[in-house]
């Protein structure tokens, strides 16, 4: 199988101090597994653009440390450059490369941002594919009026409340965050330093002046010379040598021509490959003409990948092997984070699906949470392991005299109610699983309602097995105030599960038309 790679190009307002751009790349680059395939920065703009790439965790906190860093060192209130921007980090996009969808690059999106809030208190705008309203979906309306026009507005306009982090602007701006399709980021120079000209071929280019659908473009002057700075989008549908040839006759109408043109950052061959096409007029052209990409096949099919034993093997060897632990503490702890994986599946079958627009706010959260539960219940699993084997180690004190006694069963004690507290948080981590396995069946993709449905069976399991945990270590401390504690918790607890139980019954036969107990 590939390795799952993801693509970021992150955006910091700052090109001027080398020093500065220096520290940004060393923070990205102190991620294990990070590499950097390109930066540009561009004096005039006074804008750095990183590109680099790696497998999607490593990916994500190389983002975080690159945002806190220009946090520290970029002061938007004395920033000044040509291009639009609204923070230190301006736009941090996620691109899928290679065994990775979209909708996994959103879910980057939303989590950095969330944490970028939290943590950095920076506002946090989520944009193209992660927007979280229509109008977000283009960069240029959250950029609307720039850092000083956000400041104004960010407190009071409920239209320019952040995704996520504080309705409040400091010196690091706030950041936008998403995930998109490869861009191109493209300009072309004019023979001109009549800088309306090339406003006035942005504005004939661009779509949202009813030019092409994805072109994004602005005019400004740098280096003395007018330049059409663009983004095209989608380089299928809105190709380079059709942009250009547009930019060309335009600029023929107002007496000039083409300088040059300038690629920022990198660009996927295919785009180059689509201009040569185009440009040479090659009739019945297959791309796998193309040496390098015949050789690129050969070599990827020389080596095989081998097989590899799946990781919950070896948990159920472990189960199966006849040791005390991990027993049906833990078992119940794995159960329950396959139910929370389930859960997920069944958000991420929905989210993106234009029959369950109205939802998909709502099925990007239960996807957070569930993946949440996901990793606690699986921490758990060793958590209930561990905890048994304190019984196990209480049980081998010695008690050959009284004061030996009495110290073996108060670690006895300790061990069984902690043992006991352990189950009792899977029982809780189950319960949400199993409401938020209510609402997947509920509001997801009909199409994964048995899933949903299967997430609910595994979390009762998961929830019934915890208790039964529960009770047997404080079979022998029942009268115990703790204990009598813990019990009574766990007691609400399954009355609201044996009740929530019903309703997920209820909306299987209804929604489904499913009997499933």
């Amino acid at each position: 199988m590939a390795n799952k790679l993801v693509e970021c190009i992150p955006n910091f307002s700052e090109a001027r101090r080398p020093e500065v751009v220096e520290k940004i790349i060393t923070a990205i680059q102190s991620v294990a597994g990070i590499t950097i395939l390109d930066r540009h920065s561009d004096m005039d703009h006074n804008r750095t653009v990183v590109t680099y790439i790696g497998e999607p965790q490593a990916v994500e906190e190389a983002a975080y440390q690159a945002i806190s860093t220009a946090a520290e060192l970029i002061d938007l209130e004395v920033h000044r450059g040509e291009h639009p921007r609204i923070g230190a980090t301006d736009v941090v996009p996620f691109v899928p490369i290679s065994d990775v969808t979209l909708a996994e690059c959103v879910e980057m999106a939303r989590r950095l941002g969330k944490r970028v809030g939290s943590e950095l208190g920076i506002p946090v705008y989520l944009y193209e594919e992660a927007a979280t309203l229509p109008e977000r979906q283009n960069l240029e309306n959250i950029r609307l009026g720039q850092y000083e026009g956000l400041k104004s507005e960010i407190g009071t306009n409920p239209a320019r409340y952040p995704d996520f982090g504080p309705p409040k602007l400091k010196g690091a701006g706030a950041t936008v965050i998403g995930a998109r399709q490869p861009l191109l980021a493209f300009n072309v120079y004019l023979n001109t330093d009549d800088v309306t000209i090339a406003q006035r071929i942005a504005k004939t280019v661009r779509n949202s002046s009813g030019g092409f659908r994805y072109v994004k473009a602005m005019g400004v002057l740098v280096n003395r010379k007018a330049q059409v700075s663009m983004n095209l989008t989608n380089f299928h549908q809105s190709s380079i040598a059709t942009v250009v040839e547009t930019v060309r006759n335009e600029a023929k109408r107002y007496g000039t021509s083409i300088l040059s043109t300038e690629l920022v950052g990198l660009t996927p061959e295919e785009a180059l490959v689509d201009a040569a096409v185009w440009y040479l007029h090659l009739d019945q052209f297959d791309r796998e003409q193309i040496l390098e990409r015949k050789l690129y096949e050969v070599l990827n099919s020389s080596t095989a990948p081998l097989a590899k034993e799946p990781a919950e093997w070896s948990f159920i060897d472990q189960v199966a092997a006849g040791t005390p632990t991990p027993g049906g503490g833990s078992a119940s702890a794995h159960t329950g984070a396959l139910a929370a994986g389930l859960v997920a599946m069944v958000g991420r079958l929905t989210v993106g699906k234009k029959k369950y627009a109205a939802v998909e706010q709502e099925m990007w959260h239960l996807i957070e949470r569930a993946e949440e539960l996901k990793s606690a219940l699986t921490r758990a699993v060793e958590e209930d392991a561990q905890s048994f084997e304190d019984i196990l180690h209480a049980t081998r004190l010695p008690k050959n005299t009284p004061e030996e006694q009495k110290a073996r069963d108060e670690a006895l004690r300790n061990a069984s109610v902690h043992a006991a507290e352990v189950p009792l948080k899977v029982a809780n981590l189950s319960y949400e699983t199993l409401d938020l396995a209510r609402q997947a069946i509920e509001k997801g993709n009909l199409n994964a309602i048995s899933d949903g449905g299967s997430a609910a069976m595994l979390s009762l399991a998961s929830f019934s097995g915890a208790g039964m945990n529960v009770k047997i270590n404080l079979l022998t401390y029942a009268e115990e105030p703790e204990a009598k504690r813990i019990l009574g918790e766990l007691g609400e607890l399954e009355a609201s599960a044996s009740q929530l139980r019903d309703t997920i019954r209820k909306l299987l036969q209804e929604r489904g038309g499913i009997t499933p107990f």
